[in-house]
């Protein structure tokens, strides 16, 4: 029997993600009349300092089981996925993440309640293709670990059952029987 192969990988996430973050947070801010003041405060310096922050404090750790990763400055957000959840794992590119030689990668997990997001992104992790990979594969031999393990239970429990049902089905035919013989025995004595 193969061990599985045990994982730990660590993302590192592009520098190019801060000014990144800087002008697509900036246009955004920008986009409005009200905005535009605070746009020009975010390009002056506010939003360098932010991204440079933002930046330090992204994490993203894959395991056998799980994938964690944590991101946010005021609001922090650390989540842990269990591998068996991930659904999908979508690699994103469009033309200002490819300005910033940068791509997002999005998870859509099962198991959330009605009205909750199921999918996560983190941009600008380096080689973004392979960790995706890394994902789906550990995903793959997680799954192929448990099936192994359940096998034998499942067989078992499948005998177990089966065992079950041959004893009720035997006693409902026994108790038939009997209640002919009881009939053919009525019928016999209107004769």
């Amino acid at each position: 029997m193969n061990t599985p192969t045990t994982i730990s990988l660590h993302a590192k996430f592009n520098p190019l993600i801060r000014p990144y973050l800087v002008v697509t947070i900036g246009l955004t801010i920008a986009s409005t009349i009200i905005g535009l003041p605070l746009a020009l405060i975010w390009f002056l310096g506010l939003g360098q300092w932010w991204a440079k922050h933002y930046f330090d404090k992204l994490e993203c750790h894959l395991d056998e089981k799980t994938l964690r990763y944590r991101k946010g400055i005021l609001v922090q957000v650390e989540k842990t996925i269990p591998l068996e959840n991930i659904q999908d794992v979508t690699f994103i590119e469009g033309p200002l993440l490819r300005r910033f030689h940068l791509s997002t990668l999005k998870f859509e997990t099962a198991g959330h309640s009605a009205g909750q997001a199921n999918d996560m992104r983190l941009t600008g992790i380096i080689d973004a293709q392979e960790f995706r990979n890394q994902i789906l594969e550990g995903r793959e031999r997680l799954k192929q670990t448990q099936r192994t393990h359940l096998l034998p239970e499942a067989s078992a429990s499948a005998t177990a059952n089966s065992n079950a049902q041959a004893a009720d089905q035997l006693a409902a035919l026994q108790g038939i029987e009997r209640r002919l013989d009881e009939i053919i025995g009525l019928l016999k004595d209107r004769k």
